[in-house]
């Protein structure tokens, strides 16, 4: 090893982006990705190599650059980006060719479906790639598609109800306009213009706010905040998938809190309770710092009333009354200020589960607390105040315990709301189609299985109605066209 390279080993960030290893001549000979560049680069001059090859490459390194990016989601599409520029040696001997993996988008369709292939065809369709680790990009997709719900069949507009609900896949009445929006704005953070993306948004959830567009203005507000989440995702594999910024979370998390570990299992909770009508609870759970979202749950109310209160109460009662299996919790999220804090907590107390329990304030985004159940310690920058019986804690915004807290609240709200809106529209495509003369149970079932909702078959022309509904469609069109 020459003192250059010596050298440059030392000045090695401990942040994510793209290593580029070049040889006597200043060629470039490997480019590989990383979460942390100074332990991913250090490695190779470390370790003892099973394989024949990577030896070999070694010897050869006499220089080595490097990328900083702001998230290993970043550096995963840079790398496939420079190792296509550049074509360098090492990454195609080291590699088989059957291992490169591309993303292909059907562009040229109304509705874009995404999937992976081994190898790009001439048929209109855009592809990203090749990828050197399919693993790492199907990691870094499934991330993203909770960014921005895409489909990955060709029933359209056949979309499950349940990947519409936890958020992976667009609403069956989508319409074209709208899913090629986000399609193109996955497309920009596939090309590495994420930073962009995110003026984008942040300016067009600022214009949607202004004009009262509130519904649009909190989706553009969710997608803001995941994409400024991605150099807390880890993609890149057991190796290095070590999150400092996560890690920092749930300890910082413990201690404000004073619990003796990081907790390893946090279940959030939020009521939705639009009107007093289908009111829902939802639970949602995360694993070591992210989303699980196989041990999620959700809970249609029987209290009667808009009352948060009484719901949060009666979702406590029903999750730990011991009928379920589930695994206990290590920390309890309540979505909400005192009121929901102390139903949740009245109901603990009754039921002899003792388990830490706190909520997050809307308004000022403060941590509350019973007061005698506050042994955690505030670090600093926070202010705690001292209410009496209850304690708030404010946190800074840029804390990485905030923001954790806040994916939490924000994917428990997400997930009330998701199933709020199964129910509510289950309901009213019901009761409108119940009121068309002619039509069963078994037509309604065809209709909404083709078209996915009242809508969709709204939207439908005479000629897709009379191929599920045969002489009934005429019947059919005219009455939702009166709608």
């Amino acid at each position: 090893m020459n003192a250059q390279l010596k050298t440059k080993l030392t000045e090695l960030p401990t942040e994510p982006g793209v290593y580029l290893f070049k040889d006597a001549t200043g060629k470039i000979i490997y480019i590989g990705k990383a979460s942390i560049l100074k332990r991913r680069v250090s490695s190779y001059f470390q370790k003892n190599h099973r394989d024949t090859k990577t030896p070999i490459l070694v010897e050869n390194i006499a220089s080595v650059d490097w990328v900083v990016t702001s998230s290993e989601i970043e550096a995963l599409f840079l790398e496939s980006e420079l190792v296509k520029r550049h074509k360098p040696l090492y990454n195609i001997d080291l590699r088989d060719d059957k291992n490169f993996l591309y993303i292909k988008i059907t562009t040229q369709e109304d509705f874009p479906r995404i999937s992976y292939v081994r190898r790009p065809l001439d048929d209109r369709a855009t592809y990203f790639g090749p990828f050197m680790s399919g693993p790492s990009v199907r990691s870094a997709m499934r991330y993203l598609r909770r960014i921005f719900p895409y489909i990955t069949d060709a029933a359209w507009p056949k979309v499950s109800a349940l990947q519409h609900q936890i958020g992976v896949s667009p609403a069956p009445d989508t319409s074209k306009e709208d899913y090629q929006v986000s399609i193109r704005k996955l497309m920009m953070v596939l090309r590495g213009s994420s930073t962009k993306l995110v003026r984008e948004l942040e300016r067009d959830m600022r214009a949607a706010a202004r004009q009262h567009r509130f519904e649009e203005a909190s989706q553009l507000r969710n997608q803001f905040l995941a994409l400024g989440a991605l150099s807390q995702k880890s993609v890149f594999g057991r190796e290095e998938t070590f999150d400092v910024t996560l890690d920092q979370a749930l300890s910082g998390l413990a201690t404000r809190l004073g619990l003796s570990g990081a907790p390893k299992r946090i279940e959030a909770y939020d009521i939705s309770n639009f009107a007093g009508g289908d009111s829902v609870s939802s639970m949602v759970v995360f694993t070591n710092g992210l989303p699980d979202q196989r041990e999620y749950r959700h809970f249609k109310m029987r209290s009667k009333g808009p009352n948060d209160f009484a719901m949060m109460a009666e979702t406590m009662r029903r999750r730990f009354s011991g009928k379920h299996n589930w695994r206990l919790p290590d920390l309890i999220l309540i979505d909400g200020g005192k009121g929901q804090l102390s139903s949740a907590k009245a109901v603990l107390d009754e039921l002899g589960v003792h388990i830490p329990v706190f909520g997050l304030a809307k308004r000022y985004e403060e941590i509350v607390r019973f007061t005698a159940d506050t042994a955690g310690a505030p670090q600093e920058g926070d202010q705690l105040r001292d209410e009496g019986e209850f304690s708030s804690l404010a946190i800074s915004h840029q804390s990485p315990v905030l923001q954790l807290l806040q994916r939490l609240r924000d994917e428990a709200h997400r997930f009330a709301v998701g199933y709020h809106t199964h129910l509510r529209d289950k309901r009213t495509k019901t009761s409108i189609l119940d009121t068309i003369p002619g039509v069963g149970p078994t037509t309604r079932k065809k209709l909404l299985r083709q078209f996915g909702s009242v809508r969709g078959i709204g939207q439908a022309s005479l000629e897709e109605l009379t191929a599920i509904a045969g002489k009934k469609a005429a019947t059919i069109y005219q009455a939702l066209q009166q709608k």
